[in-house]
Formats: structure tokens, sequence, C-alpha cells
């Protein structure tokens, strides 16, 4: 799925971060200084932006770039990609010398090319599956399973429909099921009071992630869907479909719904406790259900013993704040240093694979950071 320029000064959502489950199994603690990229240099501090220098004014020394070279190698989902093209932007003004091509062939797609050596970083917008593992396990690829930020698939419908402000996971079922397909054409098909407009369907393409986890949460069975809609990998075609149709839904994350909420309205979710809207703090304390999800990287271990990739690593803890940039859900500071120690102590392995789709955050972290 080819996401392509998200603003890094999209609104950003206010995070208030309540994920004190999580924190109880991590221990409390200052949050320890994030190592940064080796060889990097702290500059001196810029002189006032007058563009005169006073008599007695000394040179000031521009920062210090460091000696490290090489290539580190991204590649999978694309809506992790913003956020790892974000964090390689600002790595290259340190580590002019490291190059970090992001590609975007999707999360699955991405996996086929990290289990098979060819990349050293898979980003992914779920966590990886048993099948991907065992690939990764045949060809000798371990690795390190980093979760970095939490997202909320955004359901959205056209700015003209102003019927469906709420939907129940029971009637998103009704519309994408295969039981569903050439048989569920209309929104009245879905509630009888909504009106007879014809329903247009648009969605991630079945090497996203995104599918994966949408098809999981709501039909039950990951990449099970009706056929009669029209994916893409791109979601920008998914805003421009529903945009263009008046009785139009789609689905995305939330970063993407932040830079279009002019043209697009957010459905609110009833996943059995009443009608939930996709916020930063519904989506960061699981009430948002079952579409809160954790995103991640995946470092391959033989990479990580290269220094451009550890330093790029660690730079990416460090430079966590453009996850809010972008548009999704920190992390808690907290629970930093103990995704850290994953790094450090070159902890292989997921702890998350196999946890279903919609159980809240706090759980998977809880569990991740045991």
């Amino acid at each position: 799925m080819s996401k392509k320029n998200i603003n890094r000064n999209v609104a950003v959502f206010v995070a208030g971060v309540t994920l004190t489950v999580a924190l109880a199994s991590c221990g409390g603690g200052e949050t320890p200084t994030t190592p940064t990229a080796t060889g990097a240099a702290t500059g001196a501090a810029t002189p006032a932006a007058t563009g005169a220098a006073t008599p007695d004014a000394k040179p000031t020394a521009a920062p210090a770039a460091s000696n490290l070279t090489g290539n580190v190698t991204i590649d999978g989902s694309s809506t992790v990609a913003p956020v790892s093209k974000a964090v390689a932007e600002d790595f290259a003004k340190a580590n002019p010398g490291v190059k970090v091509p992001v590609g975007t062939s999707g999360t699955g797609g991405g996996f086929k090319k990290f289990c098979a050596g060819d990349t050293d970083i898979s980003n992914a917008s779920r966590p990886i599956k048993k099948a991907e593992a065992e690939d990764c396990k045949k060809n000798g690829v371990e690795f390190v399973e980093l979760p970095i930020a939490i997202d909320g698939l955004t359901v959205v419908v056209n700015k003209e429909n102003t019927w469906a402000k709420c939907l129940t996971v029971a009637e998103l079922n009704t519309m994408w099921s295969p039981d569903s397909e050439g048989k569920i054409t209309n929104w009245n098909q879905i509630r009888p009071d909504f009106p007879s407009e014809p329903l247009a369907l648009f969605g991630a393409g079945a090497d996203s992630g995104t599918f994966d986890y949408f098809t999981e949460a709501i039909n039950k069975k990951s990449k099970v869907s009706r056929k009669d809609f029209q994916p893409s990998e791109d979601d920008n075609l998914t805003i421009k479909g529903v945009q263009g149709n008046k009785g139009g839904l789609g689905f995305f994350g939330v970063a993407y719904f932040e830079e279009n909420a002019k043209t697009l309205t957010a459905v609110e979710i009833d996943g059995g406790k009443g009608c939930v809207a996709p916020t930063a703090e519904n989506i960061n304390n699981g009430t948002y259900a079952p579409l809160s999800r954790p995103l991640f990287i995946y470092v391959s271990k033989k990479s990580l013993a290269r220094p451009e990739v550890k330093a790029f690593v660690d730079f990416y803890f460090k430079d966590i704040k453009v996850v809010k940039e972008v548009g999704y859900i920190p992390l808690p500071e907290a629970a930093l240093p103990k995704i850290l120690e994953r790094v450090s102590a070159v902890k292989t392995g997921s702890t998350f694979m196999d946890a279903p789709a919609g159980v809240p955050i706090a759980e998977l972290l809880a569990k991740d950071l045991k």
C-alpha cells in the first residue's frame, strides 16, 4: 500500500496516556537517556539570528556529523512508513553517510523481503504471523520486535452522509462479510431507517496489514472479506473514492483521517459497550474496540550488529516525537526503557503474535513488557 506525503504537521491528538496496567508490569523509575546515534555530536548554540556578528564573537562550530556510513534498508507497512521516513530524515542530518531507503510494499510484502534476508527492518501494522516467523526461522533470520506507536483504524464516510454517525461491529460485518457479496448493496439493508442510497465500499489491498487487521476484527478471520469492493494499496485512492461517492465507506489509519478531516466524517464504533469515537484517549485505553492496534518495527538480529543499524534504531526511539507529528498515538514514555531493553539485550522473537484483534493495547503492552 503506497501512502504518500503524510504531513508531519497534521493536527495532533492530545495524547493522554493512561496505560497504567502496562506500566505496572514495567516497574517504576525515571526514564533513562536514550542512546544517541554512534558518533553524533551535539553542536554549540546558534548565534542570534540578527545576521551581524559582534566584534568579540568567536566562530561557532557547526554540529559535527558522524563518520558512520552504510545503508539501512526498510520496507513493509505503508501505515508505519510515514514514521520511519520522518525518523530517517532526521537521522540523515546527523549521519549523512548513512542511506535509509523506506519501501512500502505492505506489511505482508515487507515480511516476505525481511524473512528472506533482503531488508534490515520491516515496518508492520500488525504483529508478525506464525507462518511468517517460520519463514524467517527457515532462512536463519532472527528478529527483535519493537512496538513504536498506537493506531486506531478509522471508518470514514462521505461528508454528505448524515445518517451513519455510529455503526456496530455487527453492521460492519454485514457490509464486509463474504456472505454479503452481491447481496448487500444499499444502506437501507444495513439499517431500515437508513436512506435508499447505494453502498460503495473502499478499503486496503490484500497485502496490507491494515486489511488483515480490519478483516480479523470485523469478520473474525484475517483476509476474509467480500471481494466486490474497491481495494487499493494506496490509501489516498480510498480517500478519493469516499470523497467522491455519497454512499461511500472506507477505512484506514487515524493519521490519514486527521489529514482529511475537513472532507470526510469519522464513524463512531459500537463494539458492544456503546458508540466510541477514534480519539487519542479512546484508542489509547482500548475503549475504541476492536479497531485499536499497535504499530511495530521488526529489526534483524544480524543487521542490528552493524553500527549504522544499531545507531538508527537507537535514534528511532530518541526521535519518537515524530509519532505525534505524523498523527499516531505515542507509547508512554515510561515504557520506552523496557522497549529499549529489548534492543540492548537483543531479545528475539514475538510476544504479540496471535494476539486477537481488539485486545486493549494496555494488555498487549503488559504482556510484551513482562
